[in-house]
């Protein structure tokens, strides 16, 4: 019999649980106050659903053996976009909904082996209006942001870092480049591939154009300066210019340092405007707790007009980077109840019920204590800090 969970899963102890619920619970609760609604997603959902429109790679979903093709969904985004686009299509935008649940994705280990990997998400999607602004939908999503990270209680100590690229804007620097080469280009920009930029056949001048461009991020204001230069007048940068004109403020405010990198993208790819991924400094190494985007053309798939976008939070990973003495409040006082012998049960039953009634947790001692001061070793031995002893 196997003793050890499958590889990429873990069992969870209850200070751990109690901190992902914490953690839940707080990030609910921002939600609600930003008007959010909670949903509640399949785990299982259609291939064709999860995939995407092809967004996401078919080798990352845990496919089931199943007369459909179904599987686990590795993001919880696509399938409340479908049920946005199709069960709440009547409802009015801009329509606001979160949800927290477990996803599933198939990863390649070191060995080149196939495994799970498993991971609790709480986040948000906004599906707003169609014709409406994409700078003021793009400042609500990132001042939500910000507000839960101040509700958990990540700051300066934290180091937080928001990495903020565009898809819009990096297509449009790629239409400079030649048709054949653009695919190529973009995976070099893309993963930061420098050999594998000057392996193209390019002019030498656009080659070290793309080259400063791979090497550009920072404050938001000198790399928009930089990408004017290379754009012209574009309304995608005044978009992006007033978003962060709102954000700036509350992000410097909560001490999270905000930095535009024009060739960042995602894992998944699932995004055509803003995207997003939020790091803070670990103990060891950088810990990436959120990430996100907006997803028009995913919305679009699905038979919707409006616009989407929205974000996620790892838990397990925001409670390893604040730990469990932050994330999971001290459990509440617990009574122990036990009782000299069998004749007193009946007694010793009754007192916690008692207890009960009055909202107190209280357990009950299933072996006999021939007196009060044992009944008092045994409730220290289970971190009860009252005893009743009935004798």
């Amino acid at each position: 019999m196997a003793l050890q969970p499958a590889a990429g899963t873990r069992d969870l102890n209850p200070r751990e649980v109690d901190g992902n619920r914490w953690l839940s619970e707080q990030l609910g609760q921002v939600y609600r106050l930003w008007g959010y609604v909670e949903v509640s997603p399949p785990s299982v959902e259609r291939l064709e659903t999860l995939e995407a429109g092809g967004r996401i790679n078919d080798r990352e979903l845990v496919r089931l053996a199943s007369d459909d093709p179904l599987g686990l969904r590795p993001e919880m985004t696509a399938s409340i976009a479908r049920a946005a686009c199709t069960r709440m299509a009547q409802l009015p935008r801009p329509l606001r909904l979160w949800s927290c649940g477990r996803v599933f994705r198939s990863v390649q280990s070191d060995t080149g082996q196939q495994r799970l990997e498993e991971q609790l998400q709480s986040g948000v999607e906004l599906f707003a209006l169609a014709n409406g602004s994409a700078s003021v939908a793009d400042a609500e999503l990132l001042r939500l942001l910000l507000a839960c990270i101040e509700k958990v209680g990540i700051g300066a100590q934290q180091r937080p870092k928001l990495l903020l690229g565009h898809h819009g804007v990096l297509s449009a620097l790629l239409d400079q480049v030649p048709a054949a080469q653009r695919t190529a280009v973009r995976k070099a920009l893309v993963s930061f591939d420098p050999l594998a930029l000057a392996s193209l056949e390019l002019p030498n001048e656009q080659r070290q154009s793309l080259e400063q461009l791979m090497r550009l991020r920072g404050a938001p204001q000198m790399v928009l300066a930089q990408l004017q230069t290379l754009l012209g007048p574009s309304r995608l940068l005044d978009e992006l210019a007033d978003c962060l004109k709102v954000v700036a403020p509350e992000a410097a405010q909560g001490h999270v340092e905000l930095q535009l990198d024009p060739t960042f993208q995602p894992h998944f790819d699932l995004y055509d405007g803003l995207v997003l991924k939020l790091v803070c400094q670990g103990v060891d190494a950088p810990v990436e707790i959120a990430s996100g985007g907006r997803y028009d053309a995913l919305v679009e798939r699905f038979g919707g007009e409006a616009s989407g976008l929205g974000f996620s939070f790892d838990l397990e990973a925001i409670q390893t980077l604040l730990g469990t003495e932050k994330t999971a409040p001290q459990r509440p006082n617990v009574t122990l109840v036990s009782f000299k012998d069998a004749t007193h049960l009946p007694a010793a039953l009754a007192a916690q019920s008692a207890q009960h009634q009055q909202g107190q947790p209280c357990l009950l001692l299933h072996q006999p204590c021939p007196s009060e001061a044992d009944a008092r070793t045994q409730a220290e031995a289970r971190g009860c800090r009252e005893v009743i002893w009935i004798g």
